[in-house]
């Protein structure tokens, strides 16, 4: 009779599997809500395209906010003191989170050693130490880079304006990422035997003076993309224009906003690049010391035309040399 019991139960279980609906495999939109944070160091255009193509990127691979993800994002607005507690904030609440610019990717650093970080908007991030290699970053962090093509940048400045001598430099001295492209920035104009002058700013009150200062002595004026210039580009590209200096180099957004030309990345787009390495890692499983830091895959050519033509240049001929 026991025999016959077992038998006629195995039975049953094996007409219930039949009659019930195969499992299909889980969709994103069925997997649990993902947890999300994002620290943006500050505010400025560049930064600002970085979360929109993060957000953007991540709708794109099926992961909408509200609903199978929950993002929440926080701007430290340049304040080195809310760093830590938006950090230990963002770790306690997310299962990913990205980081904006250097600031914000070392706060989170110091916080955690688990949680998966994706920085974009970061020039050095060995520098900075948040990484072993480009190639193999070694801990729970990587990202993409915002490192510009930096000698391209430096040949259409001196195709625009060919009778240059002395470059300008402006920059925060402070900000790891600046100081890494300003050391590049002298080498290449060393070798092709221009003079570099440089003023150095803390916040952006410095702003005015420091132009002022740069300003008599130089031909053009070349930046990298440091957060504190990029967040007062308004300011420096008027006082530029005034003295009849082209500005060339910076971000795409920095030269939209009040500059001349730069061949770079397009920020929106390296945020939708950063969104799909975090992507890759959830969905094969691919820890982040395993996974190198990307340069961006868009770079492009941009001439702001009003500043081109307030220093009575034509826009069309502003052109990367051949």
């Amino acid at each position: 009779m026991k025999k016959q019991l077992v038998k006629l139960m195995a039975l049953a279980a094996s007409a219930a599997a039949l009659v019930a609906p195969a499992t299909a495999p889980v969709s994103v939109s069925a997997q649990e809500t993902i947890n999300i944070g994002i620290l943006q160091s500050m505010e400025h255009s560049s930064l600002n395209e970085n979360v929109r193509g993060i957000v953007d990127g991540l709708e794109e691979a099926g992961y909408v906010d509200g609903e199978n993800i929950e993002i929440n994002i926080q701007n430290a607005n340049g304040q080195t003191s809310n760093m830590q507690s938006i950090s230990e904030q963002l770790v306690r609440d997310n299962d990913y989170i990205f980081a904006i610019a250097t600031p914000a990717v070392q706060a989170l650093a110091n916080v955690t050693q688990d949680i998966p970080i994706f920085f974009t908007s970061v020039a050095d991030p060995l520098g900075a130490g948040v990484v072993d290699s480009f190639e193999e970053p070694g801990a729970n962090i990587t990202g993409t880079t915002n490192i510009g093509p930096i000698p391209e940048q430096i040949e259409l400045m001196m195709a625009t304006s060919p009778e240059v001598k002395t470059v300008g430099v402006l920059y925060n001295a402070g900000e790891v990422n600046a100081q890494y492209q300003v050391d590049t920035f002298e080498e290449i104009l060393g070798e092709k035997g221009l003079e570099m002058v440089t003023q150095t700013i803390a916040t952006t009150n410095d702003i005015a003076s420091s132009m002022g200062n740069l300003i008599p002595e130089v031909d053009v004026i070349l930046l990298p993309t440091d957060n504190t210039v990029a967040s007062s580009m308004g300011l420096v590209g008027e006082m530029a224009k005034e003295a009849n200096l082209g500005i060339f180099g910076g971000s795409n957004d920095m030269i939209a906003e009040n500059g001349l030309a730069s061949y770079g990345l397009d920020y929106y787009e390296l945020g939708k690049q950063t969104a799909r390495m975090m992507v890759r890692a959830h969905e094969e499983g691919v820890n982040p010391s395993e996974m190198p830091v990307e340069k961006a895959e868009v770079l492009e050519l941009i001439v702001n035309e009003e500043y081109a033509e307030a220093l009575g240049l034509d826009p069309a001929s502003i052109k990367l040399p051949e």
